[in-house]
């Protein structure tokens, strides 16, 4: 009976996990609400930090040693140290949230831009608004912190300012800044991959890339069709592991050094941001007054969504 129990707290366990990663995925594939807010809401979000800590390549390495009967009980240990019974769960509705949500935006990049980047461009005004107000700028230097990231973020989404590179060598790179930004409260992975361009681009590629495997899945399609996007999807992946391990760490680093400083970096890096949405739809459109007044419409849409999600969180916290 009392295994019974257990085995039923266990399931219940990893359902609330992998919930607790759809979630979090919504919100780190949509700019505004990052994933970090969403972990600090629901209350996960030190077990969060505490397992990608642990995420190491010695770890990792014992744990790919695992295959040899003579290190499996070192690569159990592995698992349990890097608390790979909570990242698992997690990581799957996170990837679930993702691919439902990437086909969808690659619908409506296709069909209606104008609302889908006008609704992302009132998403970061309203969160940089909102986490601004939760900062203090009391010196000198906690302007030219702040300035610095808009400053930076404005040069980056005009492509004045450009990833080293290009093709997969910037898929990898976005992968290790976005996927770092996601463990980030107040800062979005979508929102990074917007400012460099890459987030219409990875969507589409991600939508690909599970639409060839339902072929495959149910005998309409070939595993070929999978190849390309598939490819893209590992490289992200990888860059995003990559960025797990130095960026990321970086930057936690950095907040336990100078909370301050770094956080109104990275928020100016969010009010940098808010004209990034706005490059895709000149890329298609002409602006006229009709076209700035839809956009206009769908902008403050977004924002009164972020707003209201801010009220009913009781205030999103940078951390």
């Amino acid at each position: 009976m009392g295994y019974v129990r257990q085995h039923v707290r266990n399931q219940r366990e990893l359902l609330r996990t992998y919930l607790y990663g759809l979630c979090m995925g919504s919100a780190d594939a949509l700019p505004g609400v990052s994933g970090g807010t969403v972990a600090l809401l629901l209350g996960f979000y030190g077990r969060l930090i505490a397992a990608i800590t642990a995420l190491t390549p010695g770890r990792a390495l014992a744990v790919l040693r695992g295959y040899n009967p003579d290190q499996r009980e070192r690569a159990r240990v592995a698992l349990l140290e890097m608390d790979f019974q909570f990242l698992l769960p997690l990581g799957v509705g996170m990837v679930t949230a993702v691919a439902l949500i990437a086909g969808t935006v690659s619908a409506l990049a296709e069909t209606h831009p104008v609302a889908l980047f006008g609704f992302f461009t009132g998403l970061i005004a309203a969160s940089a608004i909102v986490l601004f107000r939760s900062l203090h700028i009391e010196s000198v230097a906690h302007v030219v912190a702040a300035s610095v990231g808009i400053g930076l973020a404005l040069l980056v989404s005009a492509n004045v300012i450009q990833l080293p590179g290009d093709g997969m060598a910037v898929i990898f790179l976005s992968g290790a800044l976005a996927i770092s930004a996601m463990i980030l409260p107040g800062i979005s992975g979508a929102l990074i991959l917007i400012l460099l361009g890459q987030y219409v681009f990875l969507s589409d590629q991600l939508s690909a890339f599970f639409g060839a495997l339902r072929g495959v899945v149910s005998r309409n399609g070939t595993i070929t069709t999978a190849v390309d996007p598939g490819v893209t999807v590992v490289v992200f992946v990888a860059g995003g592991f990559v960025g797990l391990l130095t960026i990321a760490r970086v930057v936690r680093r950095a907040l336990e050094h100078n909370r301050e400083l770094t956080l109104l970096f990275l928020v100016g890096l969010i009010g940098g941001s808010i004209p990034a949405p706005l490059y895709n739809i000149g890329e298609t459109h002409v602006w006229t007054a009709e076209l700035i007044t839809i956009t206009g419409v769908w902008t403050i849409v977004g924002a009164v969504v972020l707003f209201g999600l801010d009220l009913l969180a009781g205030g999103f916290d940078p951390e």
